[in-house]
């Protein structure tokens, strides 16, 4: 164990050093090199030190990880669920341990940090079952002398790229299927959030997971991931983050015959129409677009209003914006804390600017917040632009911030053809009373989960989760398509 308990070592005056784990054992990196995690509401902080891994590193853990795969894949599956059962009680009992890791080293509100643990805690109950439901198929053969069927088999060592804005959640969501499937794991987390994964490693050991089946290796994207990408030894990579990585990550991965599944960029509508319930479409806006200030890849930054109600839009969004508390996420009552890092700092500044340049109007926001405490975090202002056209840039471009641009419509029709004309198509959400219109946005918009008078955020474990055109690549995760990309098709033809 190395983070037990973890907040007592985070008020010691020593830092801590973290370790990969491979093959069972916590270990240090050949490179001998460290970087620090730090807290993003007070950088000052560093929350520990971790392995700067090279590919020599990486290559250890795919042995690993490769020499575990025989008898972890013949072990019976529902044994190798009986591991998931035991996580979801570990993962109840440290639960507001892990919330407070997640504040101390993402930036976001406690709130929200322990809303993550609850819905991790969902997914494992959903998962665990999976293990008896690794079913195959028996269908009648032509001749009467054959039994045919098919069975559902490992693809052997995968690789799983978590990103930081649900590192708790996303992490363990990607590797309990791909286990519960029989494959053995190489986990790289986000390097912002190389703690709470140290955690998900420990939670994992505790449960019983035996040496090698799941290894991790913390340090630079670059790195780690170009090894993901060429090593042949790697059936598989799955990934979320920004699509630029994952396309690059795809090709590579596809190059030498392995899958990808990539969960990426979004850019998502919400549309209102003038007989919404607006009190509901603010706030679900709001809250989609603004919390966890807008880290969140299935968050709306692209809203529609016809003219009559445009206005109101606007100014309701404003009163929203501003009375949102934005301070250090420890405190019970904030609603956002800080972005993740410098880079995101510059990203979102970056954009704002470029808004203003080519002519939208910042109506509130559009800052980096400094006063008090707030100087020594990564704080910033949720922002509202009117007066958008498609062409601009922040039309276009996914920023993972709290930026929301509102465009002047005339009719549905526009609506729908401005939301769908775009690259990405993650999330999306229509307010309306209107029937025909809600279900007609239904079959029309051009994204994998769609909402009526839903927040674009809203998701639910059971059910499958995934984009179209850029926002995705390969199979959806969790629900009843969680292990689709983690199995082989093997097909069965036996006569006596």
């Amino acid at each position: 164990m190395q983070t037990d308990p973890i907040y007592k070592k985070m008020n010691k005056e020593t830092i801590p050093i973290y370790k990969n784990y491979i093959n069972g054992e916590w270990v240090v990196s050949v490179t001998g090199e460290l970087y620090d995690s730090k807290n993003p509401s007070r950088t000052s902080e560093i929350l520990g030190r971790f392995q700067k891994s090279s590919v020599d590193d990486v290559r250890q853990a795919i042995v690993a990880a490769k020499e575990a795969f025989p008898k972890w894949a013949n072990t019976a599956a529902p044994k190798r669920g009986e591991v998931i059962f035991k996580l979801i009680n570990l993962l109840d009992e440290n639960k507001e341990e892990l919330a407070y890791i997640i504040t101390k080293e993402v930036g976001k509100a406690i709130r929200e940090a322990r809303g993550e643990v609850t819905k991790t805690i969902q997914a494992m109950k959903q998962f665990s079952g999976e293990a008896t439901r690794l079913a195959g198929e028996t269908l009648p053969s032509y001749n009467e002398d054959i039994f045919a069927y098919t069975i559902r088999e490992p693809l052997g060592v995968v690789g799983v790229i978590a990103p930081y804005n649900f590192p708790l959640g996303i992490g363990i969501w990607k590797i309990a299927p791909a286990i519960i499937a029989g494959n053995t794991v190489v986990f790289k987390p986000a390097s912002t959030t190389s703690l709470i994964s140290v955690k998900i490693i420990e939670l994992f050991e505790k449960a019983g997971v035996p040496a090698g089946v799941i290894n991790m290796v913390t340090g630079s994207g670059a790195v780690i991931g170009k090894e993901f990408g060429e090593n042949k030894d790697l059936k598989a990579v799955s990934f979320t983050g920004s699509t630029d990585v994952g396309v690059a990550l795809g090709k590579a991965v596809t190059q030498h015959g392995g899958k990808m599944q990539a969960e990426m960029g979004g850019k998502n509508p919400a549309i209102i129409l003038e007989d919404a319930d607006l009190d509901l479409a603010i706030d679900s806006i709001v809250s989609s677009g603004f919390y966890d200030n807008g880290q969140r890849c299935t968050g709306t930054s692209r809203v529609y209003a016809p003219k009559s109600i445009y206005r109101e839009v606007i100014d309701r969004l404003i009163e929203k914006a501003e009375s949102l508390i934005i301070q250090d996420g420890m405190h019970e009552q904030t609603t956002n804390g800080p972005v993740i890092d410098e880079h995101q700092l510059n990203r979102y500044l970056h954009y704002v600017q470029t808004a203003i340049d080519e002519g939208a109007t910042l109506e509130t926001g559009g800052k980096r917040l400094t006063d008090g405490g707030l100087k020594e975090g990564y704080f910033v202002a949720p922002t509202i632009f009117s007066n958008m056209r498609p062409d601009m840039t922040i039309a276009k471009k996914e920023i993972f911030g709290p930026v929301i641009g509102v465009f002047e419509v005339d009719s549905y029709e526009e609506a729908l053809r401005m939301a769908n004309d775009i690259e990405f198509g993650l999330s999306s959400t229509i307010y309306t009373k209107d029937l025909e219109k809600a279900f007609h946005f239904v079959r029309s918009i051009q994204s994998g989960v769609t909402h009526v008078n839903l927040p674009s955020t809203y998701f639910e474990n059971h059910y499958p989760f995934g984009g179209k055109k850029e926002s995705s690549i390969g199979p959806r995760e969790q629900g009843s398509t969680a292990l689709d990309f983690w199995t082989d098709i093997k097909t069965v033809y036996m006569k006596p």
